[in-house]
């Protein structure tokens, strides 16, 4: 680049003795400053003469003293005059917004700028360019092509604006889009970029808690409302009932303070016959409608559903199933009045009958003939039916048998319903001998309370269950459910829905000889009762169901 030219502001000598010699008048700075710099083609020397000038001007000036000189340089920039071509820049507009003020002396011009703004522009050309772009894009909003929003759109390599109008103070706002360019940039980086993993040479030992993290035991929250604590109380109280009443037993046993009282006892549930003797004479109505049975049938909950009045001047023999594990169903409906039995069928007293073994628990047998449980003997039932009732004949009388037994609970699946009833005809026979009505009932989520071992996949446990089944007359079902404070461990039933189904009576013609084509007449019928209460039902109350109903042995 060529150095800028230099020129004197006055060729005349600056120094006093000079100037007095050619008889010029004295100078002063003054003087210097007020008068005016010659033209531009004056001024256009070589930078080579016009630093020898001004130089030589120097020089001279030095060699007279006295005298008050006065210099004033002009440097040549050599730049384009622009006074013909004023600036021109985009009005840029603002966007009405709620929560700004709006103020004099605000510049509202884009701070941040553009992509590839920074790089030096080639020729004037390039120049002309973005200047054309400019005043293109004024000559468009002059022409009125207004809107919510106008969009001046250039290449992948220039800023794209947006332009929003409103007619609030303050409201007027341009924006600046990212180019398509800078976008595909920005994938590419991410891409290229490296992934983050553990250093190279960096093992790590396992990860604390990770056992609790994949355990599948769902504790309860501490913030369960009361009456379901409640509830829960009460169907482990039903549940742990036995192993209650005999720990009691034996911790008075070992008081010898108690022995007085404890021996007589002993003795009166050796020899006393009123779980056989069919007057129930111990059992207490106000204990069955107790409100904590409430509580326990909407632990599950349990309903009770009638298909069919049933007249209370006939007796009746209600054949219950499926067994399940502990027949929760059987209890909530015909051992309280939970469910609304004497509501449901007035006039019949029902009464639920369980193992005699169960008699002989003490403290356990006072529990269950208050709640107006009795034996399943042949004689119980046969004292029941004959020996009640308003005409001392049985008349308004019910008994509930599981017929199911031990037997069927080891085949009691979630989701599954098979019944143990082919050879079970002995209640059958009873009902034609007593010419009570058989009443069929069936229990939708009974099975589902409790998980236990598939017959299948553990034939030697099974088997060894059957063998426990015909020495003691009872079973061990090995089962698993929830536990009071957990989901998933303990043996608590499933919070799971039942509904207790009472089918169509099926009348019987009292003999008391009765012959095996009529109890297999009868039986096939009682069999045909349950199918159609199943059919009809299960859609609504088994929608979950793996299979249909079986009817095994």
């Amino acid at each position: 680049m060529v150095a800028p030219n230099t020129a004197p502001l006055n060729g005349e000598p600056a120094k006093a003795e000079e100037r007095e010699k050619k008889h010029l008048a004295p100078k002063s700075y003054a003087d210097a400053v007020e008068q005016e710099p010659p033209s531009n083609a004056a001024n256009e020397t070589n930078d080579v003469n016009g630093a020898n000038g001004m130089n030589g001007a120097e020089d001279e000036g030095a060699k007279q003293p006295g005298h008050k000189t006065s210099v004033l340089r002009i440097v040549d920039t050599g730049a384009l005059e622009m006074k013909d071509k004023p600036e021109e820049r985009p009005q840029f507009e603002r966007q009405e917004s709620k929560h700004e003020y709006s103020a004099t002396g605000l510049d509202d011009t884009p701070r941040t700028p553009p992509r590839y703004k920074h790089r030096k522009t080639g020729s004037k050309s390039s120049n002309s360019s973005q200047d054309k772009a400019i005043t293109d894009e004024k000559e468009s909003k002059s022409n009125g092509v207004k809107g919510s929003k106008q969009g001046k759109v250039n290449d992948d390599r220039k800023t794209v604006f947006e332009t929003v109008q409103g007619e609030q103070n303050g409201s007027k706002l341009i924006s600046v889009k990212t180019t398509g360019i800078y976008e595909r940039q920005i994938r590419i980086d991410e891409k290229k970029a490296p992934k983050q993993g553990s250093p190279v040479g960096l093992t790590s030992g396992k990860k604390a808690g990770q056992r609790w993290e994949r355990s599948a035991i769902r504790f309860a929250p501490l913030n369960v409302p009361l009456h379901r604590r409640l509830q829960t109380l009460v169907v482990l109280f039903h549940t742990l009932c036995i192993a209650i009443c005999v720990s009691t037993f034996c911790f008075l046993c070992a008081i010898p303070l108690f022995w007085p009282l404890l021996i007589p006892y002993m003795i009166y549930c050796m020899s006393s016959k009123a779980s056989t003797s069919g007057t129930l004479s111990h059992r207490s109505d106000f204990l069955r409608s107790l409100p904590v049975w409430s509580l326990f049938a909407s632990y599950f909950p349990a309903r009770l559903h009638r298909t069919q009045e049933l007249p209370p001047t006939r007796k009746y023999i209600f054949g219950y199933h499926p067994h399940g594990i502990i027949s929760m169903g059987a209890f909530a409906s015909f051992s309280t009045e939970a469910l609304g039995f004497s509501q449901l069928f007035p006039g019949i007293r029902n009464t639920l009958l369980t193992l005699d073994s169960n008699f002989r628990i003490p403290i356990y047998r006072d529990y269950a003939l208050a709640m107006g449980l009795a034996s399943v003997s042949k004689e119980s039932c046969e004292n029941l039916l004959s020996k009640g009732g308003p005409n001392k004949e049985g008349m308004g009388r019910a008994i509930t048998i599981v017929v199911g037994g031990a037997r069927e609970s080891l085949d009691a699946q979630p989701y599954q319903l098979r019944l143990v009833l082919k050879r079970r005809k002995g209640f059958v026979k009873m009902a034609i001998r007593t010419g009570a009505d058989l009443v069929p009932v069936l229990g939708f989520g009974e099975n589902d309370l409790y998980d236990q071992f598939q017959p299948d996949s553990h034939p030697k446990i099974h088997k060894f269950q059957l063998i426990v089944k015909k020495l003691l007359g009872f079973t061990i079902p090995l089962f698993h459910a929830r536990g009071v404070f957990n989901y998933d461990v303990g043996l608590m039933p499933y919070r799971r829905p039942m509904n207790i189904v009472v089918g169509r009576p099926i009348r019987v013609v009292q003999t008391l000889k009765p012959e095996q084509e009529e109890i297999d007449r009868v039986h096939e019928l009682y069999i045909q009762e349950l199918e159609r209460i199943w059919d009809t039902w299960k859609d609504r109350f088994a929608p979950n169901r793996k299979e249909e109903i079986q009817i095994l042995e």
